[in-house]
């Protein structure tokens, strides 16, 4: 029996919109299959494509040059990741100029995680921004920018509470953020429950669910598990056994986000970040689940 909520999902010209992460490559091989997911996904028409950035601009160049190839190769929409960690503020201001000048009108402003990792002491630069909600000031300060600020359904590790964490996201929204994608969650009853709490504190920009696509249970686990984020037994139970079934793991990765995300449309969500890990075959295949196909395809 096919699934009901499929036959009443929006196609691609609806009212489902999708934007995807991706990372700057390191190596010859990595930047391969990183042009070779954007190509895989352009089709899809996402609203904008994010491009992650180093710790103390670690990546900065990398970030820059990936960031300067999408504007000039595709017709995708770049927004820059920027952080506070380990800069000053004169050299956060830099970077957000010499993007403008590239062209970049979209930018993700984030503290970033302690230069020795997640689950570190984070201690800000002495000449530096303290937190996501003085770099979004910083960015808005220099242009008109579309500015996404991070949300934690399930509060960020560091905060007490979740009206500490709450009061944070009020913050970058004060100073300017138009909206947050989430951290990536797996139960969406914890992303309604903080979407209730953010409305009732006042808070209207959209929350924007980020979606990570299962490339690896254990290494996603593992992760979560450092930051904060709680995996349900369930999931966990529909990846034993295939440790050494790379395709029948993708095809349930596929198909547990695609109802993560079928879900939330059915709860009234419309748009969608997406976790790439620089790789476009679950992306791609949860997409064409969803309704979200190429251009060409849909008038098809």
């Amino acid at each position: 029996m096919a699934d009901p909520r499929l036959s009443r999902r929006p196609d691609a010209g609806g009212r489902i919109n999708v934007s995807f992460e991706f990372f700057p490559p390191k190596t010859d091989e990595m930047e391969s299959r990183l042009w070779e997911t954007v190509t895989r996904l352009e089709p899809l028409s996402p609203a904008y494509v994010s491009v992650t950035y180093g710790a103390g601009g670690s990546t900065r160049e990398r970030t820059a040059r990936t960031v300067g190839r999408i504007l000039r190769e595709t017709a995708l929409k770049p927004a820059a990741h920027l952080t506070c960690v380990d800069a000053t503020r004169a050299e956060v201001d830099a970077v957000i100029r010499d993007f403008a000048a590239m062209g970049v009108s979209r930018f993700v402003a984030l503290r970033g995680d302690p230069v020795a990792g997640v689950g570190a002491a984070y201690r800000p630069h002495l000449d530096g921004y303290s937190n996501g909600a003085e770099l979004t000031a910083a960015i808005r300060r220099i242009g008109d920018f579309e500015v996404s600020v991070s949300a934690y359904p399930e509060k960020h590790p560091e905060s007490a509470d979740f009206a500490t964490d709450i009061d944070m996201l009020k913050r970058k929204v004060d100073n300017g953020a138009t909206r947050a994608i989430t951290q990536f969650f797996f139960d969406n009853d914890l992303y309604e429950r903080y979407v209730e709490r953010v409305r009732r504190a006042g808070i209207y920009i959209p929350i924007v669910p980020g979606i990570l696509p299962i490339h690896n249970f254990r290494q996603v686990a593992g992760f979560a598990g450092r930051c904060g984020a709680h995996v349900p037994a369930w999931v966990a139970g529909r990846f034993e056994g295939l440790e050494e079934d790379p395709q029948t793991h993708a095809l349930v990765a596929s198909a547990i986000a695609a109802e993560q995300v079928l879900d939330l449309v059915e709860r009234g969500v419309e748009e969608f970040h997406f976790y790439t890990m620089n790789r476009a075959d679950l992306a791609f295949a949860i997409c064409h689940l969803i309704g979200v196909r190429p251009q060409t395809a849909a008038a098809a």
